[in-house]
């Protein structure tokens, strides 16, 4: 699958979840999404909890995500005491 076809996958309305992007035919959150795999979830446990997502759904979120920080500058969340 393309990463175009991945990206179709993810929309913003601002009617669905205040226009945050969400995965296409959901309220799922791209944001939810990635939470769950930064907390330890695995890709099979999301997709055995909510059973019309897809493994491309995931890929999308992540790609989705990737292709969001690829032009972003940041500063440090956290303060390093001396």
């Amino acid at each position: 699958m393309s990463d175009q076809q991945l990206l179709e996958r993810i929309v913003c309305d601002p009617k669905v979840m205040v226009g945050k992007p969400v995965i296409k035919g959901t309220r799922l959150t791209v944001e939810y999404i990635l939470n769950l795999l930064a907390h330890g979830s695995t890709a099979e446990e999301i997709l055995a909890e909510y059973k019309d997502l897809t493994p491309e759904d995931i890929r999308a979120c992540l790609l989705f995500a990737s292709r969001s920080l690829s032009s972003a500058a940041f500063m440090p969340l956290v303060v390093e005491s001396s």
